[in-house]
């Protein structure tokens, strides 16, 4: 099994490495299209802001490889601003984005008085059953950094749900995309069960 995660100058990539070494899993770090197409698994990590995270994409020649790697069938996952740049549009910039969900990123209402970004660890509560989240007990709590978050046009993307002022999409998915707002390489064992199930996972 090969499994590719995407270098794009958005950040994260050591703390996601550590956790596939943990696993015990190969993988490559690589920013050539041409890896991206013969990955049979695919992680998009990321923090930073997203016009910036695409302008990388875009120079590199990515966005036309993860497009068709997604078109093939095969796992793809998105962490933190992986889980925003895969929605059309984000409010961060007025940034276009990947387009492989319908739905935008949009930011925490700072009308409500919460501490931006959202910071720490916080519960999930899943939507129902999903072999990404597969046996992840309930109300189990992942580390979150964000200031933004994925808001699919589909109500049915949205696979769990977390709490901070409001409910907002905590993972996200359709067919062979999941996407979580959450760090899981930063969340313990119960991050390290998520992606364990990613790497079991056939759509």
């Amino acid at each position: 099994m090969s499994v590719v995660i995407v270098d794009y100058e958005a950040g994260n990539l050591r703390s996601v490495e550590s956790a596939f070494s943990w696993l015990q899993e190969p993988f490559l770090v690589t920013a050539e299209p041409e890896e991206i197409l013969r990955a049979d698994r695919l992680v998009l990590p990321g923090v930073g802001e997203a016009r910036a995270a695409m302008t990388v994409l875009e120079a590199r020649g990515l966005i036309p490889a993860i497009r068709e790697f997604i078109s093939r069938g095969n796992p793809f996952l998105g962490i933190c601003l992986g889980s925003q740049i895969i929605l059309e549009e984000s409010d961060e910039g007025d940034a276009p984005c990947l387009g492989l969900l319908e739905g935008r990123a949009v930011a925490f209402d700072p009308r409500q008085g919460l501490k931006i970004p959202h910071m720490g660890w916080n519960t999930i509560t899943p939507r129902g059953s999903h072999p990404f989240l597969g046996d992840l007990p309930r109300e189990s709590s992942f580390y979150f950094v964000h200031s933004f978050f994925p808001s699919p046009r589909d109500p049915g993307d949205v696979l769990a749900w977390c709490d901070y002022g409001d409910a907002f999409a905590a993972v996200v998915g359709r067919e062979n995309i999941v996407a979580t707002q959450f760090h899981p390489e930063k969340s313990g064992e119960a991050g390290l069960r998520l992606l364990r199930n990613f790497l079991q996972w056939k759509p």
